[in-house]
């Protein structure tokens, strides 16, 4: 038997109405694009300092954001540059600066100005816990500027401003 044309055409809606839809990916992609390219353009403006444990930084609402440089860590108990263990904190003796950790500086000092040139000035970040003496901090200092560091910078964990 012959079906009617309304049959045959209520035929093709029904099946039509099964097919599962299609995706259009294109649209995906490109919000995908824009999203990969979005982050690595703000990506790029936050120095990440290694994380340390053992270290509580004391807090300041200073704006200005730190650059690239050597990092020395100063917990309770020892001494790190670059994340390596130099010494520990009950070695450090009465002289005015500390001289192992003069010497690994002054190595570090060679490697960043043959990568950056003679003329640049050195850097380095000091990160150190807030409870340690102010004599050991000074020591610190004075070898990161014997072995040849122009600028000292001291890390600090940034809160927010008070209204007054």
């Amino acid at each position: 038997m012959k079906t009617s044309r309304r049959a045959q055409r209520m035929q093709k809606h029904y099946a039509r109405a099964k097919k599962w839809p299609a995706f259009n990916l294109i649209s995906l992609m490109d919000i995908f694009t824009i999203l990969v390219f979005f982050l690595l353009v703000n990506s790029s403006d936050v120095e990440v300092l290694p994380n340390a444990k053992g270290i509580e930084l004391p807090e300041s609402v200073a704006e200005t954001k730190p650059r690239e440089s050597v990092v020395v860590m100063i917990s309770d108990s020892e001494i790190k540059l670059q994340g390596q263990p130099v010494l520990r904190v009950d070695q450090v003796r009465g002289g005015p600066d500390i001289s192992v950790l003069r010497e690994r500086l002054v190595a570090q000092a060679r490697q960043r100005r043959s990568k950056a040139g003679k003329a640049a000035v050195l850097e380095v970040t000091i990160m150190g816990d807030k409870a340690i003496p102010y004599a050991l901090l000074k020591k610190v200092m004075l070898s990161c500027t014997r072995a040849g560091f122009g600028k000292i910078s001291l890390s600090v964990l940034q809160k927010a401003k008070q209204l007054s």
